[in-house]
C-alpha cells in the first residue's frame, strides 16, 4: 500500500534519543516509516509498540519479533501498554492528523480534491461519520465546530447555509457540500477555506483534540526519568496544546507557583521548535506546515 514519506522522519527520531535497548511506543504508525527508523536504531533487546486504528495502517504492520502493532486509539495508550505488561516507555512519537495515504483514498473522504461519500473517520467501523455532522448536527453545533476546529470567522453563515440547503435534500458527498458552500468560498482562496471547513468537521468527527488532550495527560506517567516526547503537528489547534502543556502541564490557564513563585511542571522541552527545511518541503508537500517539538520530563 503506498504511503508518502514520513515528515521530519530524522530529526523526530533523533528527538527519541534512543537507547538500544529501551522500550518505545509510535502512537501514529501510518505507513509504518517512523517505526522501521526507531526499529533500526534498536538492538535486539529493545522493543516498538504501535498504535493505529485505521484498517488500512494496519496492512502495513512490520515482521519483527521486537514489533507489536496495537490496532487501537492511542488515546488509550496506558491501557494497552500495560496489557502488554510495559509500565514505563523510553520514548513516545506522535505524527499527528491525517496521513497522506488517508488524503489520497478517495472514498475516505477527507480530500477536498475528491467526490466521496462524506465520512472521514479514521476508523471506519465506529463512531460518528462526517455524513451525520453535516445532516444532523443543529446550526449552533454546526457553527461551534466550524469556528473552533475551522477557525472560521464566518462559521455560524457558514452552518446556517448547510441547514437551509439539508431542509432540501440530504448532502450526501463532498463535492455536494462545496456546491452548497459556494458563495463562501472565493476561487482566489478556495483550498484554504475549503482545508479549514474539512478540517473542522473532520475533527469533530475523530475527537482529534480531546484523543491529544488525554493522550498528553498520561505521557508524565508513562515516560521513564530520562524519556522523551517526540510530536509532530500540522495546524495551530494542535500545537498550541503540545506546546502549552510542554510549557505549563495543562491546556488552560496557569500552573500554580510556590511560595517563592516557582512552578512545578511535569515536563520541559528539549531544544528549540523544529520545522522541515526547503528540501523537505519541495519533496514532500505534507511537511510544509509540520512543526516538531521535543519534551523529557522534569
Amino acid at each position: 500500500m503506498e504511503y508518502h514519506n514520513p515528515v521530519l522522519l530524522n530529526e523526530s527520531v533523533d528527538g527519541l534519543n534512543i537507547k538500544p535497548d529501551g522500550v518505545y511506543v509510535d502512537v501514529t504508525f501510518g505507513g509504518g516509516g517512523h517505526s522501521r527508523e526507531i526499529l533500526s536504531r534498536l538492538n535486539e533487546n529493545g522493543r516498538l509498540f504501535a498504535f493505529d486504528q485505521d484498517e488500512d495502517a494496519q496492512r502495513n504492520s512490520i515482521d519483527d519479533e521486537r514489533f507489536t502493532l496495537i490496532p487501537q486509539n492511542f488515546r488509550f495508550i496506558k491501557r494497552y501498554l500495560r496489557f502488554y505488561g510495559v509500565k514505563k516507555v523510553d520514548g513516545v512519537l506522535a505524527d499527528l492528523g491525517v496521513s497522506s495515504h488517508q488524503f489520497d483514498e478517495a472514498d475516505r473522504g477527507f480530500s477536498t480534491r475528491f467526490d466521496a461519500e462524506l465520512d472521514m473517520r479514521m476508523n471506519q467501523s465506529v463512531g460518528l461519520s462526517a455524513f451525520e455532522v453535516v445532516n444532523n448536527y443543529d446550526e449552533e453545533q454546526l457553527s461551534n465546530v466550524l469556528f473552533q476546529y475551522g477557525e472560521l470567522r464566518n462559521a455560524r453563515a457558514i452552518a446556517k447555509k448547510i441547514v437551509e440547503k439539508r431542509s432540501e435534500g440530504v448532502i450526501k458527498t463532498s463535492f455536494q457540500l462545496k456546491e452548497v458552500l459556494s458563495q463562501f468560498i472565493p476561487k482566489a482562496k478556495e483550498h484554504k477555506i475549503l482545508a479549514q471547513i474539512f478540517q473542522g468537521i473532520r475533527i469533530e468527527v475523530n475527537q482529534e483534540i480531546d484523543v491529544l488532550k488525554e493522550f498528553l495527560l498520561q505521557i508524565p506517567e508513562i515516560l521513564n526519568s530520562e524519556g522523551r516526547l517526540s510530536v509532530i503537528s500540522y495546524h495551530s489547534l494542535e500545537d498550541r496544546l503540545v506546546k502549552r502543556f510542554i510549557r505549563d502541564g495543562m491546556f488552560e490557564g496557569q500552573p500554580e507557583k510556590d511560595f517563592f513563585g516557582n512552578i512545578e511542571v511535569p515536563m520541559k522541552k528539549v531544544g528549540k521548535l523544529i520545522i522541515p527545511n526547503s528540501k523537505e518541503i519541495k519533496e514532500n508537500n505534507r511537511a510544509r506546515s509540520a512543526k516538531l517539538r521535543i519534551a523529557t520530563l522534569s
